[in-house]
């Protein structure tokens, strides 16, 4: 085998600008040793998926063209241009068109966060606001059967100079989640990389157009999303969704916490307490206490945190939710009155965030063995 051979076998591996991987100086350096061939070529994205394509692609050409025997060697390097391109294109960028964005979130599972979530979209939809969600509970998502959507797929959609993904409309609300890429029935077994990439897409590759709140479900507790999410868009505030119960208000404490780090600083805007009682249709004077008592109201008096209100447990909340209409659609209950009562507030601790406090800042998480991110 000769080094010209490979160098040509090398020009029928395309770049993802339509020319080859040789005339666009990627090969940095070919190396033939009798049957072994060692290549070191630079790739012109950052990403594993597609340094491993380039890899395979290159070994290709080579078997096909020069030698089916050959012992090949890759070394994928990434040029600076893409590693450059890759830390500020997307990584803490405003989202365009969009003004608030306000995260939702609970220390623990099974409180009702995505439940709350939904409805409050359909509330400040009913005020009158332009409404996007995201649903970043990657390992779970339940927003599009809550909102009848989840076998909706995004379309293609032409916007900036760029193709993008067009969110669904829910109720006259833009929603994305990765319940669209994934089959009901499927697993989404990914590590926090890949989970972290999923959810950066989602925000930065959706054309979301002119909006007034953009709400992001988040999983529950606090990892590897909620870092991603801080990482990647300034967030205006967050909701710390918790029931009475003592468990769930320990966890909603760390929720609070995590959000209010000095080197994350979001501001936390309230805790909603969901759950909070339950009245019986043939006592509807009644109202049992089934997890407490006004937990959630006295926690966010202790941290010193607006109390933005409380819902009640009501069967027809859950049924709604299953059958894909959020009970905040219903007319003639007091339901809809409940979740506008606490989007109201939400609205309101905004406006005064937005007045008193300067725009958040994203995140850049250094280490996280100590967990000590710095601001940009």
């Amino acid at each position: 085998m000769k080094k010209i051979d490979i160098q040509k076998a090398l020009e029928k591996v395309s770049t993802t600008k339509a020319e080859n991987i040789v005339s666009a100086g990627l090969v940095r350096n070919i190396q033939v040793f009798g049957d072994e061939v060692i290549v070191d070529a630079e790739s012109i994205s950052p990403t594993l998926q597609a340094k491993k394509k380039l890899e395979v692609d290159i070994m290709k050409a080579i078997h096909e063209e020069v030698n089916v025997k050959a012992k090949i060697v890759v070394n994928i390097t990434v040029s600076e241009k893409a590693k450059e391109e890759a830390s500020n294109v997307i990584k803490g960028a405003p989202i365009p068109g969009v003004q608030n964005i306000i995260a939702i979130a609970s220390g623990k599972g099974g409180v009702g966060k995505s439940t709350v979530t939904a409805n409050l979209a359909v509330a400040l939809k009913k005020m009158g606001f332009k409404v996007g969600l995201i649903d970043a509970d990657i390992y779970g998502p339940s927003i599009p059967l809550m909102f009848d959507v989840q076998h909706a797929k995004p379309i293609t959609v032409h916007a900036d100079g760029k193709n993008k993904m067009g969110p669904v409309d829910g109720y006259g609300i833009k929603v994305m989640s990765i319940g669209f890429f994934a089959n009901m029935d499927q697993a989404v077994v990914w590590r926090g990389a890949m989970a972290t990439k999923a959810l950066t897409q989602m925000i930065h590759d959706t054309h979301w157009g002119e909006l007034d709140f953009l709400l992001i479900d988040l999983p529950p507790g606090t990892g590897d999303i909620h870092l991603s999410m801080v990482q990647n868009v300034p967030v205006t505030g967050s909701v710390v969704v918790s029931t009475p119960q003592k468990v769930a208000l320990a966890d909603c404490r760390k929720g609070v916490a995590m959000f209010q780090m000095e080197q994350i600083n979001v501001p936390v805007l309230g805790i909603l307490e969901n759950m909070s009682y339950f009245t019986p249709d043939e006592l509807p004077e009644m109202k049992y206490h089934l997890f407490g008592k006004e937990g959630a109201r006295n926690l966010a008096k202790s941290l010193q945190v607006p109390f933005l209100g409380e819902l009640p447990l009501i069967q027809s909340i859950r049924e709604a939710s299953d059958v894909g209409r959020p009970a905040a659609l219903q007319e003639g209950t007091n339901i809809p009155l409940a979740f506008e009562e606490i989007a109201r507030n939400i609205v309101g601790e905004v406006a005064k965030r937005n007045k008193n406090l300067p725009p958040t800042e994203i995140v850049r998480i250094t280490t996280m063995a100590g967990c000590s991110p710095k601001k940009n």
